[in-house]
């Protein structure tokens, strides 16, 4: 049995409103077992015999069939989790968010990199780890800045999430 961790993307913004409880019910129904939700932004812990490959395509489906929406599931062995944190390289201050851009596909992620590499204005608070980008912004200025505008695009909508490090430390916590 191993632990992963579930970030869902796009729930409860816009349209997609799903209760935690239900999300975690959702879960039970597929190979998952002792699962456990953080915040209502779709975040999921879980055990499962299946594979992470395995598990990907059958949660995506799961959710979308559940819940009528098209699920990205960004899935990750738990494990994993301490090293990405403690692999943040900024300074947390209270002005500003501390952020994980998970990135679910190779490909994905090195065209973020090569983008994110060439906004001078942010060269200084956007650093790489293993298919992860961590981001420091000024607090409010999150959605504004032209790191956020990139993976805003659509293109990247099924494979990229962000996280905050201080719901990724409660988590582990």
């Amino acid at each position: 049995m191993t632990k992963y961790i579930a970030f869902l993307r796009g729930i409860n913004v816009g349209n997609i409103r799903i209760k935690m409880t239900d999300l975690k019910a959702a879960f039970e129904q597929m190979p998952c077992h002792e699962v456990k939700t953080f915040l209502q932004t779709g975040n999921v812990v879980f055990n499962s015999e299946k594979t992470l490959a395995e598990l990907k395509p059958l949660l995506e489906k799961g959710l979308t069939d559940t819940f009528n929406y098209k699920a990205y599931v960004l899935l990750y062995a738990f494990d994993s989790l301490s090293e990405i944190i403690a692999k943040y390289p900024f300074e947390t201050v209270e002005t500003h968010h501390a952020y994980v851009v998970f990135v679910g596909n190779k490909p994905a992620f090195d065209e973020l990199k090569t983008l994110a590499e060439g906004l001078e204005e942010e060269s200084k608070v956007i650093a790489f780890g293993q298919q992860v980008i961590y981001w420091k912004v000024v607090i409010g200025e999150t959605l504004h800045t032209p790191f956020a505008k990139i993976i805003a695009k659509a293109k990247y909508k099924s494979s990229t999430t962000v996280r905050n490090i201080n719901t990724l430390e409660k988590m582990i916590a």
